[in-house]
């Protein structure tokens, strides 16, 4: 029988040293795995955190491990490659920072043991991902384990894989499972014994068998069905040689038959089961990747009170834990590899690998329904052969490791709809941030409506979509101004757009939690990514958060927004209340201010504003209270100022009927002499490619990303190209408002 001897204790830590060490240094540091070597410098902005090659080293007696014929070690997440050493020998190397792995190091055992593993996250033109706006965080981030194991034993050498694969199909009211096991050094008198069990632990077969493949059938089978019904079976196979069993091993896996139809949506056993949810990354303030199985349930039960019925688990193989509880839990799962942004001819081969691994590794998962084959990849166009080729060849490589399910993208934007990429996969989803990045938001469900009349035959969705928003406040909120406040309109007039459509076979917000983007330098705190509907901390929950909850969960709750908004200058302030209640009556100071309903979940009230003033929103038996306070003059601290920049939005002169930095680039080019004046200065400072073509935010330039960029003001366009290198200085700025500010909008 297999024993697993977890292996995360005490491991000698160094990213000074130069070479593989012969033994441990007592001059490094002692961590304890899971661990991350960026979890600070990844997440405080400047794009310098540490890349490059660190030492992990640990001392073993063999004496200390149990009696076994065969010894593996198992990394269940080295970011991004990684080379094991034992007593100096070099066994394995691996590419691909998100995957299990392992490596038979039965032969290279003494007494004493020196286990090395080099971890490096340095910049490469071969592994994936390279070009990404989140934070490539290194080290030994999940745990690592020693498995010992009979000379016979099931697969731990393919692909990082269970060595067990289970493939149901639903029959009327049974299910047909196939179970199949992969076994390593088998004798001919080995048998398999194959055992499922339901959810309360109750045999439903046994089987006895020659073959590494066996064929059982539920009666009466107990379907799972997301949220609503999260059953599960479990299958366990023995290897038995005579009377002796020899290794074991089982999964957990789920009956259920889905179809994603252009025109319903996404179906679950025949019923309509609408996909809304949110995007996930993995990482957390002060631990980077580093989580513990605490982290994953805390984040599971935050998208569950969202009321989420689906996660897209971006941008890289997730935790096994979490994908556990997922199917605990009965979230439906998009799952992918990091290929995104930017396509690298030379790592092809990675692309594959890290496909295999993920299919491998998560097939007998019931919550997976799709495979995602890449994210934005088209940033640079749509039409490169090698691309095209390459998702060819993984759209083709998943289908032939797994009929079950279907394919698909995540589409940047611009990409065009009659692109051949998007002509690869089952089903379609678009990254779209119109209201945030350039265009608004009323933009967003014509556009779907577009594709789903173009394409009436390949299911739409939408991957992305969501604004930042940090502890910054107004009663008058506009895009790009990173309040509490616009982010919560974004998402109400989203939700009303997206969850209306019912063709949209998903929608994923980006993201549920802030995370970890060590180049950003937006919204006044570097070094994160705050479209999150949670902080990065998960301490605080977003008033948007409750505009989800509104719409998704049964749990009944009344919610007062702008809590953190207090003193304001208005005479009368305008007050939002969500709730999944059909009423809600709003007091101030004991007063109501009368019953609202609203089919839409969302209830304003406009409210005095005299003094400090407690408001209470009434939902039934529910109630929440805030406050708020009348101030003569606008809270500075409300206020976001750029760190680094050179003006904000308040320093701009902006003459009535005129135009200024704060207008949008599409109104400005609109007129003959904003066109003018602002055409020829565009030009000028976009930078081009090898090629000579204008990029823009690392995206090749074409019609939909002008039509994108129309929606930025020309202030928020001068901090975003800084990330290019393009500086304009502030006596630059304010001259080109000068001359804005003499040309009528009229």
């Amino acid at each position: 029988m297999r024993q697993v001897i977890n292996f995360n204790a005490k491991w000698a830590f160094s990213k000074e040293a130069t070479s593989v060490p012969t033994e441990v240094s007592s001059k490094w540091n002692f961590v304890n795995l899971p661990h991350c070597w960026n979890a600070i410098d990844g997440q405080d902005g400047g794009n310098d955190y540490y890349r490059g090659t660190a030492y992990y080293a640990k001392a073993l007696d063999k004496m200390d491990l149990p009696v076994a014929d065969r010894y593996y070690l198992e990394l269940r997440g080295a970011n991004s490659s990684a080379d094991v050493y034992v007593n100096g020998k070099h066994l394995a190397h691996h590419d691909g920072g998100y995957s299990t792995w392992r490596v038979d190091i039965t032969d290279a055992l003494e007494r004493e043991n020196l286990f090395v593993v080099a971890v490096d996250n340095a910049a490469n033109d071969k592994v994936y991902p390279q070009v990404a706006d989140f934070t490539f965080y290194g080290g030994l981030y999940r745990d690592v384990n020693i498995i010992a194991v009979s000379e016979s034993h099931f697969d731990l050498d393919y692909f990082g894989g269970p060595g067990i694969k289970v493939t149901p199909a639903v029959n009327g009211a049974n299910a047909d499972v196939e179970i199949e096991v992969f076994v390593t050094n088998r004798k001919d008198d080995h048998t398999f014994v194959y055992t499922v069990k339901d959810a309360e632990g109750n045999v439903v077969a046994n089987v006895t068998s020659d073959d590494n493949v066996a064929n059982i059938t539920i009666e009466n089978v107990h379907l799972w069905h997301g949220k609503k019904d999260p059953y599960l079976y479990t299958a366990e196979v023995l290897l038995v040689e005579g009377t002796e069993v020899l290794d074991n091993v089982s999964t957990r896996f789920g009956c259920r038959t889905f179809e994603i139809h252009p025109d319903n949506g996404f179906i679950l056993n025949g019923e309509e089961y609408p996909l809304r949810g949110v995007s996930r990354h993995q990482d957390r303030w002060g631990l980077g990747n580093a989580l513990l199985p605490e982290h994953h349930e805390e984040d599971i039960d935050f998208i569950l009170e969202v009321g989420c019925t689906t996660i897209r688990l971006a941008h890289y193989q997730h935790d096994q834990y979490f994908y556990d509880l997922c199917d605990e839990k009965g979230l439906v799962i998009w799952a992918e590899i990091p290929y995104i942004s930017q396509h690298m001819p030379t790592g092809r081969e990675n692309t594959i690998s890290q496909m295999k691994e993920l299919i491998v590794q998560n097939y007998n998962h019931p919550s997976i329904v799709v495979w995602g084959l890449s994210n934005e990849i088209t940033m640079k166009g749509d039409s490169d052969p090698d691309l095209l080729e390459n998702h060819n060849i993984l759209n083709d490589l998943c289908h032939e490791m797994d009929a079950t399910r279907l394919t698909t993208i995540a589409a940047v934007s611009p990409c065009p709809i009659d692109s051949p990429y998007i002509q690869i996969p089952d089903v379609v989803s678009y990254n779209h941030y119109f209201g945030w990045y350039g265009g608004d938001t009323t933009m967003n469900g014509p556009w779907f409506d577009k594709f789903h009349e173009t394409h009436p035959n390949i299911p739409i969705g939408c991957s992305e979509y969501g604004c930042e928003a940090l502890n910054w406040h107004t009663s008058k909120p506009i895009q790009g101004d990173y309040t509490e406040e616009y982010q919560a309109f974004y998402h109400e007039e989203l939700i009303k757009q997206l969850f209306t459509r019912k063709y949209m076979w998903a929608t994923h917000v980006w993201n549920m939690f802030d995370f970890g983007a060590d180049a950003r330098s937006e919204g006044g705190e570097n070094g994160q990514n705050h479209k999150g509907l949670m902080t990065f901390d998960r301490k605080y929950k977003k008033d948007s958060f409750y505009a989800y909850k509104a719409w998704l969960s049964d749990e009944p709750f009344v919610h007062l927004c702008g809590k953190r908004y207090v003193d304001r200058v208005e005479e009368v302030t305008k007050v939002t209340v969500y709730s999944n209640q059909p009423e809600v009556e709003l007091f101030v100071n004991g007063k109501s201010l009368g019953k609202k309903t609203s089919p839409e979940h969302f209830f304003y009230f406009d409210v005095p504003n005299e003094g400090e003033s407690t408001l209470v929103a009434v939902a039934g038996d529910l109630k929440d209270e805030s406050t708020i306070r009348k101030v003569e003059e606008f809270n500075d601290a409300y206020r976001l100022k750029e760190k680094n920049a050179i003006l904000n939005w308040f320093d701009i002169t902006e003459p009535e009927g005129y135009f200024s930095l704060n207008d949008k680039i599409g109104d400005i080019m609109k007129n003959p002499q904003g066109q003018a004046l602002f055409g020829g200065l565009l030009a000028q400072l976009m930078p081009k490619n090898e090629d000579g073509k204008v990029e823009a935010m690392g995206f090749e330039m074409n019609d939909a990303m002008m039509s994108m960029m129309g929606g930025f003001t020309v202030l928020r366009l001068s901090g975003m190209i800084g990330t290019m290198g393009v500086n304009l200085t502030k006596e630059q700025l304010l001259d080109l408002n000068a001359k804005l500010n003499q040309i009528p909008k009229a």
